[in-house]
């Protein structure tokens, strides 16, 4: 027999807890590619605010995205908002985009994770103890990050900065140039995105 799909496992406990999702409840779902429209159907009611977090929560650095129901108000927003920026930043947006987002904040700390890997890699190429190694890796991509967010500038301008006339800095970014590092950045999440609109297609 042909198994169900993943989605179906949602959908059979809000039904199962249909009795109890009265208007006067607010609901709230991290159920990654299930949709409002299908929360609402499911629940008899659009009381729904859907979020996509990251992983990065568990340490309290997370990105969240909300999107909110038909019938959710401004102050259920700002509740829930308050709940996931408890454990990083959160944002507001379309549900549209969803698929953008997964590509983008949910997959993204992976495509770090193989970058924080192979900046250690590299160290330990050009002569570095591997605890150093990784340990630098880890705490430089932490500190660019921090940089990012905290300093207001577009990182072409951070880059900018630590990047002087023939020096160190600029032969490296040579070289992620000519293998075309910017380029793969994005066709990842560009691919990530795709696949996460085909697996929330019923």
């Amino acid at each position: 027999s042909k198994p169900l799909p993943w989605w179906f496992a949602v959908k059979n406990v809000v039904l199962q807890l249909r009795p109890l999702l009265s208007k006067k409840k607010l609901l709230v779902s991290i159920a990654a590619g299930v949709k409002l429209q299908d929360l609402e159907e499911w629940a008899g009611h659009g009381r729904f605010i859907r979020v996509m977090p990251n992983t990065p929560s568990a340490v309290g650095m997370g990105a969240s995205v909300m999107s909110l129901g038909g019938a959710a108000t401004e102050q259920d927003g700002e509740l829930v908002g308050k709940l996931f920026g408890a454990v990083g930043k959160t944002w507001k947006a379309d549900e549209k985009l969803f698929d953008a987002v997964t590509g983008l904040s949910g997959s993204g700390p992976a495509y770090i994770y193989l970058a924080i890997e192979a900046l250690a890699d590299g160290g330990v190429t050009a002569g570095l103890p591997r605890e150093l190694a990784l340990g630098l890796a880890s705490q430089t991509v932490l500190g660019a990050a921090a940089m990012a967010v905290q300093s207001g500038k577009h990182p072409g301008q951070l880059k900018d900065d630590v990047t002087s006339p023939g020096g160190t800095t600029i032969a490296g970014i040579h070289e992620l140039e000519k293998n075309g590092f910017r380029g793969t950045l994005m066709n990842a999440v560009v691919a990530a995105a795709k696949r996460s609109q085909e697996l929330s297609k019923k």
